[in-house]
């Protein structure tokens, strides 16, 4: 028999009735979707509808930002709260790489889950699964997204253009077949296992860069997997997979307060939307995974209409990082972009800090309680753990969520509320590349001088950057012109305040 004591029943109530007040949450995170990919935000090669709509019931943040310019360290930075360079292995991770977010860190899955929220995370994860030796694929795949606050997960385990090409639900992968275990590797399981090098002529999507190990659905990946083939997946079928799933658990706990990470993973190579979205826009493949994540928020929102939550659900839209052309796929993203500008007036995207990097689409909407508006509030992704603590009336512990501060204000588009005065973004993992945003003023610091990515590289005809850079975004917008010789003492004091923000070990209070 469980018995209960009269303390512990006052606090089970008291946590109940707190969630009962307390919005449903559903954070929706595109991949490599730009400043300027989405028609509110000024595209005008496609439109993105549901987007926009979000927007327009909502804030839409000029200034909304996330932490990294690559997909793990920003994940990494939104569940945890803490800059990913803090962090081991938060690189953009391999095939089979274990599980980054260790058991007992709280996120914000484990802090609304302690509110009494239902927690689920849905789509891509890329931040590991398993122990110290990697997953164990035909076994129990923990620890994982479980073990760290949500209640249930159906994932894409890494990212579409790393093996293997099989979803995980909870702590295994659904229809694997033990007569056929999956195997995943960095090596070749055989000298005759077909690759993207020894069977191009069979893609039917051609690579340009890497990209050419295991072929699966007529596309070469990163690294090397075998079995398995009844759990595989069809990269055309991902986002109605998705949807599907994200529908079902917003239905099971509509009568309770739900948290849905919605972690897209359409714009990320390799481009294949189903073929209802093919050509719907003239970008080739590329703007029509656009056009798919929008479909993709349109049947989310229709889902909340349907159910009658719409006015007690806070939506975020944002991105993991900015955007890329030629990632590794001929698919026609370079060939077809005609006048559209992925970064918006941005220079850099993904890998890079500048702007293109980490400022991207950002928006909040819950009806009745924010006001349609546009702010240039300084937000950023790793913010939605204090802010999302403090919107469910939970303490945040002082030693996690090192770098995350409450601008729930700013996200609720207060009168005179205030986002962040300052904020890191990085490259990608802990090699070195950082940039510090101080108001107006932006220092890059290449400790190692390997910021550079193709979109860069074009805008510094292949120059190498110097360690320290500084930038007047109030003039200089797309960061053209570094003016740190006429303000030494503006960039002395910058670098200081970096170095000490990274020594610190943490910049929340």
């Amino acid at each position: 028999m469980i018995r209960f004591s009269f303390a512990s029943i006052l606090v089970m109530s008291t946590v109940a009735a707190a969630a009962a007040d307390s919005p449903n949450i559903v954070v929706i995170m595109a991949d490599d979707l730009g400043y300027g990919d989405v028609s509110c935000y000024g595209a005008e090669s496609l439109q993105t509808p549901n987007i926009d709509k979000l927007a327009s019931e909502g804030i839409r943040f000029t200034n909304g930002h996330c932490s990294a310019s690559t997909c793990t360290p920003t994940r990494y930075s939104l569940l945890t709260g803490t800059y990913a360079f803090r962090g081991e292995r938060t690189g953009i991770a391999p095939p089979n790489s274990p599980a980054i977010i260790k058991p007992g860190t709280e996120t914000v899955a484990s802090i609304l889950k302690r509110a009494g929220y239902a927690t689920a995370v849905i789509g891509k994860w890329h931040l590991g699964l398993g122990g110290p030796d990697g997953p164990n694929w035909n076994g129990d795949l923990k620890p994982g997204p479980l073990e760290i606050g949500f209640d249930t997960c159906f994932l894409l385990p890494t990212t579409n253009d790393r093996v293997p090409q099989v979803y995980v639900n909870d702590h295994v992968v659904p229809n694997l077949d033990p007569a056929d275990p999956l195997w995943v590797g960095d090596k070749k399981p055989n000298p005759d296992h077909p690759t993207g090098l020894s069977h191009r002529h069979s893609l039917k999507m051609d690579w340009s860069h890497g990209h050419n190990s295991t072929i699966h659905n007529g596309i070469s990946r990163i690294g090397f997997y075998t079995g398995g083939m009844a759990a595989r997946f069809r990269d055309e079928d991902l986002a109605d997979k998705w949807v599907e799933k994200s529908v079902e658990f917003i239905e099971q706990h509509k009568d309770e307060p739900f948290f849905l990470f919605f972690s897209s993973h359409d714009i990320h190579v390799p481009r294949m939307p189903h073929e209802r979205f093919q050509g719907k826009t003239p970008l080739g493949f590329r703007g029509d995974a656009i056009v798919q994540l929008d479909w993709c928020v349109g049947e989310l929102t229709k889902t909340l209409d349907r159910l009658g939550l719409t006015e007690k659900t806070l939506v975020v839209f944002c991105s993991d990082n900015g955007p890329v052309l030629d990632d590794g796929y001929k698919d026609g993203a370079v060939e077809k972009n005609g006048s559209h500008r992925a970064a918006g007036k941005y220079t850099g995207g993904k890998y890079s800090v500048f702007e293109g990097g980490t400022r991207t689409p950002f928006i909040t909407r819950w009806p009745g309680h924010i006001k349609p508006a546009e702010s240039d509030e300084l937000v950023c992704t790793i913010d939605l753990a204090a802010s999302l603590a403090a919107l469910t009336e939970q303490e945040l512990p002082a030693n996690s969520c090192l770098d995350s501060f409450n601008v729930l204000d700013a996200l609720l588009g207060e009168q005179n509320a205030n986002g962040r005065d300052h904020l890191i973004t990085q490259n990608n993992g802990n090699n070195g590349t950082y940039a510090l945003r101080a108001g107006d003023w932006k220092l890059h610091r290449y400790d190692r001088h390997t910021a550079r990515n193709k979109i860069v590289e074009q805008q510094l005809a292949d120059t190498k950057m110097p360690q320290f850079v500084l930038y007047d975004l109030k003039s200089d917008p797309s960061e053209s012109r570094d003016v740190l010789q006429d303000n030494v003492a503006v960039a002395d004091r910058m670098k200081g305040q970096l170095a000490k923000l990274i020594e610190d070990g943490r910049s929340r209070n």
